[in-house]
């Protein structure tokens, strides 16, 4: 699994830009078109988005010239997404002058971003709404629908949406996404997501046991816990992450931090499997891990990017952790939990770096050798403070002979370490059919590796035992030997 791709959140290419359906409601009168770019927030974020629309009269279509509201759920991490959306909002145009009631909306990070040109410079939208006010669509709808530009792109202090229950939209019915955080504190100087989801804030642990119970009561067999850095989650009445220290002392004594959330989520569901992403090196404690190797059912897989192997360059990004550190860390993960893997984010070619910031990078991954990445060249991204501060001077032809040579030396560890499974029997959870062939299932194991082997009798959402007898570098080819105890 190799893939380059976003900073810290993973960005599945084969998702960008798909349409929303769910059940109608024979009652609405209204069509919804929605699309959605960039990273699982978004995609979660829509699920949101719709439901609180469903409310307000509108069922969702997959045929855009019958749209009365068309929203684009955008992201700002990459350009190659903002060209994108850019491309969608003309082709929505076009269709607005045979359909010129349709109205046109952004939603999202780039909707934070871009807020004015959307709508002042380019007139291309009536609605640009920001990640932290979905709340305040059904007034946002009212002002457009009355013939007035709509916008509201405040970054709240306590927006979590713990209170909306999301409506899974093109889910396969087994795996769902439960978000937990919002926003980010951790001001790496390549990212944008501070600027467009605000501060850092957590959701009330009850509404997030509420929803994973409701989803294993609707047949969902595994969530993954999501958040730009779920690590720092920490809950403590509400408020933000960085007003924890004016808490009262019950406050304090009463918060609910990562670890004893994992806890909190795997006891409530003992045969529901958890998994949880991004994490950063920083904020990841040993509690967690801890809590990890306790329960069965947590997954022994953790996303934890590093971005660079080189101490000059990660202080440039301003990660808060030092490559003594992360070894520490990966150490420490090792012994607790042994088969634990581990995947990175890396990004080549920062401002400034070296040959020898390179060698620094790949003598890293050497050390850890991770299961797969996440790895692209550096590009400036508009508002981060290396764009304002720093020059981007490695010559683009450098940086993708860098990029190459980290993604070989991935693929070779990658491949070593599906290598391990082989002759193993794993507990795989079946998603559906393999994309290759009809005729095989495809599930993932606890380490998030991809397994696919022949249907038989089994069906979606069982738990199976398979025995690993093949490898290729990013899947594990079996056969099923039974169901598993957690069935």
């Amino acid at each position: 699994m190799i893939k380059d791709e976003s900073v810290e959140k993973i960005i599945d290419e084969s998702q960008q830009g798909s349409t929303l359906t769910l059940e109608n409601n024979h009652k609405n009168t209204r069509k919804l078109y929605i699309e959605s770019y960039g990273c699982q927030m978004n995609f979660s974020d829509s699920e949101i988005v719709a439901s609180i629309l469903a409310k307000e009269g509108f069922n969702t279509t997959q045929i855009l010239d019958e749209a009365d509201l068309v929203l684009v759920n955008t992201c700002s991490i990459r350009e190659k997404a903002e060209q994108t959306v850019r491309k969608r909002l003309e082709k929505f145009n076009a269709v607005k002058k045979t359909n010129p009631g349709m109205k046109v909306g952004v939603l999202g990070c780039m909707a934070e971003r871009l807020k004015s040109k959307f709508l002042e410079e380019e007139k291309i939208v009536d609605m640009v709404v920001g990640p932290d006010a979905y709340k305040d669509l059904p007034n946002l709808i009212q002002e457009i629908d009355e013939g007035r530009n709509a916008v509201n792109v405040i970054l709240s202090k306590d927006e979590t949406y713990g209170d909306v229950a999301p409506v899974r939209l093109n889910s396969n019915g087994v795996t769902a996404f439960v978000s937990i955080t919002r926003g980010c504190d951790n001001m790496c100087t390549f990212c944008v997501v501070p600027f467009t989801r605000g501060r850092e804030r957590s959701r009330d642990p009850q509404s997030i046991l509420q929803e994973v119970n409701e989803l294993w009561e609707k047949g969902f067999k595994e969530i993954t816990l999501l958040g730009q850095n779920v690590d720092s989650y920490l809950w403590y009445g509400g408020g933000l992450k960085k007003d924890y220290e004016k808490a009262s002392d019950m406050q304090k004594a009463t918060s609910v931090n990562f670890a004893k959330l994992l806890e909190l989520v795997a006891e409530a569901q003992p045969k529901m499997r958890i998994r949880f992403s991004t994490s950063n090196p920083q904020d990841m404690t040993l509690d967690v891990i801890e809590a990890m190797a306790k329960y069965e059912n947590i997954c022994n897989y953790i996303h934890l990017p590093v971005q660079s192997g080189s101490n000059r360059i990660l202080k440039a990004m301003n990660r808060l952790h030092t490559r003594e550190e992360y070894f520490e860390l990966i150490d420490n993960i090792k012994k607790i939990i042994p088969d634990c893997a581990i995947s990175q984010d890396m990004i080549t070619g920062f401002p400034t770096e070296t040959e020898e910031d390179h060698q620094d990078t790949l003598s890293l991954m050497e050390y850890v050798k991770y299961d797969f990445g996440f790895m692209f060249a550096y590009s400036e991204r508009p508002g981060t403070l290396a764009e304002r501060k720093m020059e981007d001077d490695v010559p683009e032809a450098i940086k993708k002979r860098r990029l190459t040579e980290i993604i070989e030396l991935q693929q070779k560890h990658s491949h070593y370490r599906t290598q391990q499974h082989l002759g193993k029997t794993e507990e795989v959870l079946i998603e559906g059919t393999s994309k290759k062939s009809d005729a095989h299932w495809m599930g993932r194991n606890s380490q998030n590796t991809v397994v696919v082997f022949p249907k038989e009798h089994y069906n979606i959402g069982d738990f199976v035992n398979v025995k690993i007898n093949e490898c290729t570098s990013a899947t594990l080819i079996g056969e099923a030997v039974g169901y598993s105890k957690n069935n």
